[in-house]
C-alpha cells in the first residue's frame, strides 16, 4: 500500500485547462481537509471566473475535432484508463479514504464500481448506431443518425467522487462530447488524479477541462449562460438542481440531474428476515449513509418489527467509527461539520418528538466528523427525520399493517429515487415495481447501483438516466435526414426515353 504522504505529494493540485496543468488566473488556492483528522491534506488551485471560460474556450475548440474522432479510438482511450485505474486502484483508494472518509475497503468497492463505467462505456462507443428506412408512402427514404451533443459541463459530488466522475465522463467520451467538469471542492483529488489517468491514457488536448473552485456560482453560471455550452449534468441536492434547471433554460441546454432522495425500505411479514437483515445494512450503511440511494426510512410490518429491530441494531452497533485507514474500521466520519450536525439535528428533534433510541445517537468525541450509527423506533409519522434526507448513518423504523398503508407511506414523499422491498411473495413483488413512485427499485436486494443498469430518478429525484444502453443517449442528439426517392430519377429518365 502507497504511504499517505508520498501519494499526497504525487497527486496533482492544479486546473487542467487544454491538455496543460496551471495555476488559477487569481492564484488562489484552497484546502482539502481529511475529515478524520481536521487536518490539511493538500492545497488545490482555486479556479476564478477566467479559468471557467478559458476551459470552455477549450473544449468548444476541441469540439469538432473529438466528435470525428473514430468511435474505436475514442473506445481505446476509455479501455486504456479502465485499465489504468485499476492498476492503480491503491492510489484510488487511499485518495478517497483521506479526503472522503470512507474506509479503505469501501474506497476499494468504489474503485472497482468507477472503473467498471470507463469499460462499459468503451463498449458502447462503437454501438452508437441510427437507422434508415423508406418512408410509408414509398415518397421518400429516412436517414435518422445519432451525433454528440456538444461541449458539456459537469458538476459532481463528494460521497462517491471517483465513479460520480466516471458515470459522466466515460459516456461524453464514447458519445464525442468535449466537457469541464467541476468537481466538489470537499473532495477534488480524486477527480484531479482521474484526468491524469485520462492524460496518460491518450485522451486529447481540450476534450476534458477540470477546474475545481470554492466559487462554484460565479465560475459555472457564466458556462451555463454561455453559447458555446450544450449540456449540463448535476449530481447533488434538489435545491441545487431546481436552480441549475432554472439557470439552463434560457440557453435551452440538455439537463440530466441526479438529485436528492427518500427511499424507503419496505419489509413485509413474509420476508425472509436474515435477508431483509442484511439488505438493510447495506442499504443504509454503505458509504457511511452518505449516498442518495441509501435506504432512508425502514417501513416494517408491525408483526416482525420487533424481531428485525433486534437485529437490525445489534448489526449496527458493531460498526467500528473511525478513520478509514486504520485497520478494522467499518465506517469512516461525515465529510464535515455541517453535515454531522445536520444528522445530529434530525436525532435530536426525532427524539424531542417521541422517538426513542435503539442504538447510537450522539456524535464521536474528538478530532473529526463522527457520528455513532445510530437506530431510532417509533418514529413519529410526522418527524422531520422522515421527509428529508438524512444523508448519514441513522436508520428511523416505523410500522405498517397493509400493503396500501406500506405503498401509501412509501411514496408520501416529493423524492422518487429509489426503493427497497423485502417480501417472498413473487406477486406483490411485481405489484410494488408497478405502484412504487421511485426510478429504481431493489427488490429482495439492498444495492441497486450497477454501470449496465439506468440510474436515474423521478419526481423530484432528478431527469435523465446514467449508465446502462440508456445512459450514453444523454450525450447524443438524434438527426433526421428526409431524402428524396432514389428511384424516381431512374423512373422519370425511363419514361422521357420511352
Amino acid at each position: 500500500m502507497i504511504a499517505e504522504r508520498e501519494l499526497l505529494d504525487r497527486l496533482p493540485t492544479g486546473l487542467y485547462i487544454d491538455g496543460a496543468w496551471r495555476d488559477s488566473a487569481s492564484g488562489a488556492r484552497f484546502d482539502v481537509i481529511d475529515p478524520a483528522t481536521e487536518q490539511v491534506l493538500a492545497r488545490v488551485a482555486d479556479a476564478a471566473p477566467e479559468d471557467g471560460d478559458a476551459a470552455l474556450a477549450a473544449a468548444h475548440a476541441a469540439q469538432r475535432g473529438w466528435a470525428r474522432t473514430a468511435p474505436r479510438e475514442r473506445a481505446e482511450i476509455l479501455r486504456r484508463a479502465f485499465e489504468l485505474v485499476t492498476a492503480r486502484a491503491d492510489e484510488f483508494a487511499l485518495a478517497m479514504t483521506l479526503e472522503m472518509g470512507k474506509p479503505l475497503a469501501e474506497a476499494r468497492g468504489e474503485v472497482a464500481y468507477g472503473a467498471e463505467f470507463l469499460r462499459w462505456f468503451s463498449e458502447e462507443a462503437v454501438r452508437v448506431s441510427g437507422r434508415y428506412a423508406t418512408a410509408p408512402d414509398g415518397a421518400n427514404r429516412l436517414l435518422v443518425v445519432k451525433r454528440p451533443v456538444g461541449p458539456s459541463l459537469f458538476i459532481t459530488p463528494w460521497n462517491f467522487p471517483l465513479a460520480m466522475a466516471t458515470r459522466k465522463i466515460a459516456p461524453a467520451i464514447a458519445a464525442g462530447c468535449t466537457m469541464v467538469l467541476k468537481p466538489a471542492a470537499l473532495t477534488p483529488l480524486t477527480a484531479l488524479l482521474l484526468t491524469s489517468v485520462l492524460e496518460e491514457a491518450g485522451l486529447p488536448a481540450g476534450v476534458l477541462n477540470v477546474i475545481p473552485t470554492t466559487r462554484a456560482g460565479a465560475v459555472t453560471g457564466p458556462l451555463i449562460a454561455d453559447p458555446r455550452l450544450r449540456k449540463l449534468s448535476f449530481t447533488g441536492s434538489t435545491e441545487v438542481g431546481r436552480r441549475l434547471i432554472a439557470a439552463s433554460a434560457d440557453q435551452v441546454l440538455r439537463v440530466s440531474m441526479e438529485l436528492g432522495g427518500n427511499a424507503p425500505f419496505l419489509v413485509f411479514e413474509d420476508a425472509d428476515l436474515p435477508a431483509a437483515v442484511d439488505g438493510a445494512v447495506l442499504a443504509k450503511m454503505r458509504n457511511g449513509g452518505e449516498a442518495c440511494v441509501a435506504a432512508n426510512r425502514f417501513l416494517v410490518h408491525e408483526s416482525i418489527a420487533e424481531e428485525f429491530t433486534a437485529a437490525f441494531a445489534e448489526r449496527i452497533a458493531a460498526y467500528r467509527v473511525g478513520r478509514g485507514t486504520e485497520q478494522g474500521v467499518t465506517m469512516g466520519p461525515l465529510v464535515d461539520a455541517a453535515t454531522r450536525d445536520k444528522v445530529e439535528s434530525l436525532v435530536q428533534q426525532a427524539v424531542s418528538d417521541g422517538a426513542r433510541i435503539a442504538v447510537g445517537g450522539e456524535r464521536v468525541s474528538g478530532a473529526g466528523y463522527f457520528y455513532q450509527p445510530t437506530v431510532l423506533t417509533d418514529v413519529p409519522a410526522d418527524a422531520r427525520i422522515l421527509g428529508e434526507e438524512i444523508f448519514g448513518p441513522v436508520a428511523p423504523i416505523t410500522t405498517f399493517r397493509t400493503e396500501e398503508e406500506a405503498v401509501r407511506l412509501a411514496n408520501a414523499t416529493e423524492f422518487g429515487l429509489v426503493a427497497f422491498v423485502y417480501t417472498r411473495d413473487l406477486n406483490r413483488g411485481l405489484r410494488l415495481a408497478e405502484e412504487l413512485d421511485s426510478g429504481m427499485l431493489g427488490l429482495n436486494a439492498g444495492v441497486v447501483s450497477n454501470p449496465a443498469a439506468p440510474f436515474g430518478g423521478v419526481k423530484q429525484s432528478g431527469l435523465g438516466r446514467e449508465g446502462g444502453f440508456e445512459g450514453i443517449e444523454e450525450y447524443l442528439e438524434t438527426r433526421y435526414v428526409g431524402i428524396a426517392d432514389p428511384f424516381a430519377a431512374a423512373v422519370h429518365a425511363e419514361s422521357t426515353e420511352g
